[in-house]
């Protein structure tokens, strides 16, 4: 029975394993020489520069630059690694030119005319091979695991304290990971649940149901200070993003004791926040503001030096921005509903997080495992992308979600060969929920409703730049040293997309939509009352409440946070109600939710929270996204966690602060942070 983890084994059974797994490599070391040799042979034909005298030297080759790419390839990823992102790119085109053009010198009857005919071979050779290797493993990604499994164990001194990964699925509620286990899209988490080793429960997200505050939460221990995913600091006088790096790193000095879940030998990849992680790679807090990481460029050069590795991740990103095409078109033809527009940006976006990123994710997950690291955490935002623009629960949505448990299943063979035993710990962050967008269901943004009521001067911020912060992520990470490099202007150009404004300079108020979840900001060093909004513009709140398309109003009143709607009021103290509940649609955790969310210190004057359809769970989000998460309504605040038996919550879990409390219990349960209980005084 597969538990999903590795399992120690007795020494006769470690020969027999070894035995069996040699067979299997000289077994795909032949079908890789065949490949290599008929991609080689199909590009002699296509290129007039590449001569032979017959089919022999071409197979002696293919077996020698296999070889030579052995022993140069690690140089040319060392020698990447340390001078920048201008060498990774310049080693990605020219690499494997080099390996071939090696090659060939030392095998008689095969040559190129000039480097250059070296270079268009390489290319060429690299896709013919890609095509028949997919042709071969009928589209599987066979090769890429078999590329993970020869990553080299580590040897560890500890060795009998178990590791944990954790895996964050942006962006799937419960209710949707109930459907992937009982449908057949998840089927090796399937085989998990069926066998015993894991079970998955709920836990609701704490308010705003965004990935900075669950995890801020999951990996800090603390929420407070995070009221959405943008938000005016009064502190600094600006906007704050934090999928920005610089930004991020700011929230996560005000969050971290040094104690965080990933403190004990932890890593944290592909996050927003690090969770004290000693290493990181494309983690937002963690990225260097002068020069990008030296490990995670040396991941990305050996991933793409490898000659399926460039290949692969152009033929998926063709792939993928096809199928989005594809989608998006059926979308209109279908007359689905609701529905946003599909740009190219977004298909680009998409294959960006779906193809590159979720490679390089898996592979430095299991560079961590074998080297042996007590506990690593990735974000694998995938489903997420393309459920803002799909649709929470379209079929495209949930087809990413495939692609993941694939992902897993190749993780869990890694776990087979690292030298310690790693169980497997998955959850999300927040779900989301679905509708047509605020903006274009009622013809006017939220701040310019807001600046209707006021006819005040109103900065607004309401587009949609997470997808770009994964952008940033790895283009931060891999820059060189020197604000002229491609790399750094790269980077800009995200910037530019990430953060459109930066302070709120003579405005009356900034308002900044968060999903569903809109924040009203009057600029200046205090947060004003309600009362004090009122005298002060006294059609806004009430404008605010009336609105058709807004479910209530939150503020912080004389006697303590209070929920306006349009026909009543629900203090949050006393639980006092006037008039019908603005919060009944929303359930019966939406008051505790709400009342620490608005009690926060870097809480906005004012949130404004979506209405809600009872009837189709739909919202309408402040962003132009179908599929948000931010506020209350839908699935968005239904996260879940699948965990090994044996270490599963007994209770309800509220909050991502709880989550924190529960992964660091499976953590000390495992002999983890020894070190870190013993600093304390």
């Amino acid at each position: 029975m597969s538990t999903g983890v590795s399992e120690p084994t007795s020494r006769g059974r470690s020969a027999w394993r070894l035995k069996r797994l040699r067979g299997a490599d000289v077994a795909r070391l032949v079908a890789s020489w065949a490949l290599s040799f008929l991609a080689l042979l199909l590009t002699a034909e296509l290129l007039p520069g590449f001569t032979y005298d017959s089919w022999v030297p071409l197979a002696v080759a293919a077996a020698v630059t296999g070889v030579v790419g052995m022993v140069v390839r690690p140089v040319l990823v060392q020698l990447s690694a340390l001078i920048g992102w201008l060498a990774v790119a310049l080693a990605t085109l020219f690499g494997q030119a080099v390996i071939m053009q090696l090659a060939l010198a030392l095998v008689p009857g095969a040559q190129f005319d000039s480097f250059w005919t070296a270079v268009a071979a390489s290319w060429i050779n690299a896709a013919f091979g890609t095509l028949l290797a997919w042709l071969m493993s009928a589209g599987t990604d066979e090769s890429f695991v078999v590329g993970l499994l020869r990553l080299p164990a580590a040897e560890v001194a500890d060795r009998d304290v178990d590791g944990v990964v954790f895996v964050q699925l942006d962006g799937v509620s419960f209710p949707v990971m109930q459907w992937a286990l009982q449908s057949g899209t998840m089927p090796t988490l399937r085989r998990w649940v069926d066998d015993g080793s894991h079970e998955v429960r709920e836990w609701t997200v704490q308010l705003p149901c965004t990935t900075p505050a669950s995890q801020q939460a999951v990996l800090h221990g603390t929420s407070d200070g995070v009221p959405a995913f943008r938000w005016y600091d009064r502190e600094l006088g600006r906007v704050l993003v934090a999928n920005h790096p610089q930004d991020a790193a700011v929230i996560e000095a005000r969050a971290s004791d040094g104690r965080g879940l990933l403190a004990d030998d932890g890593v944290s990849i592909s996050n927003v926040f690090s969770g004290d992680a000693p290493r990181a790679a494309m983690t937002m807090s963690r990225l260097e503001p002068t020069r990008g990481s030296r490990r995670t460029r040396r991941v990305v050069a050996h991933f793409l030096l490898r000659p399926d590795g460039l290949s692969r991740s152009l033929y998926r990103t063709l792939a993928e921005v096809v199928r989005e095409r594809f989608q998006a078109v059926r979308q209109v033809r279908l007359r689905v509903y609701p529905r946003v527009h599909r740009s190219w940006t977004f298909a680009a976006l998409r294959a960006f997080s779906n193809g590159l990123l979720r490679d390089l994710n898996t592979e430095m997950v299991a560079e961590e495992m074998m080297r042996g690291a007590r506990s690593v955490y990735v974000d694998y935002v995938d489903y997420d992308e393309v459920a803002h623009h799909a649709g929470a629960t379209r079929i495209e949505s949930l087809a990413a979600l495939t692609g993941l448990d694939r992902v897993l299943a190749a993780l869990e063979q890694v776990a087979e060969r690292a030298p310690r035993r790693y169980h497997f710990v998955l959850l999300s962050d927040h779900g989301q929920a679905q509708g047509e967008p605020f903006a274009s269901r009622y013809g006017t943004e939220l701040s310019e409703l807001c600046a209707s009521l006021t006819h005040s001067e109103t900065t607004g911020v309401e587009g949609s730049v997470e997808g770009w912060g994964r952008v940033d992520s790895v283009l931060e990470d891999i820059k060189p040293t020197g604000s002229d490099s491609a790399g750094t202007k790269a980077t800009r150009l995200v910037d530019r997309r990430i953060k459109p404004e930066e302070t709120a300079d003579g405005a009356d108020l900034v308002v900044l939509g968060s999903g569903n979840l809109g924040l009203v900001y009057v600029p200046g060093p205090e947060r004003l009352s309600l009362e004090e909004i009122e005298a002060r513009w006294p059609s806004l709140v009430p404008g605010l409440a009336g609105h058709p398309g807004i479910g209530f109003v939150a503020a912080l009143g004389s006697r303590g946070p209070v929920v306006i709607g349009e026909k009543g009021r629900h203090e949050l103290v006393s639980g006092v109600v006037e008039g019908d509940d603005p919060l009944l649609p929303f359930g019966d955790h939406a008051a505790g939710m709400l009342l620490a969310a608005t009690l926060m210190g870097r809480a906005p004057d004012l949130y404004v929270n979506s209405a809600l359809d009872a009837g189709t769970l739909e919202v309408g989000a402040f962003e132009p996204l179908v599929g948000s998460h931010g506020g209350l309504g839908g699935w968005q605040d239904r996260g879940f966690l699948l965990t090994p038996t044996g270490f599963t919550p007994t209770g309800p879990l509220v909050g991502g602060v709880q989550v924190h409390h529960h992964l660091v219990g499976i953590l000390d349960s495992l002999g983890h942070r020894t070190s870190l209980r013993r600093s304390v005084p």
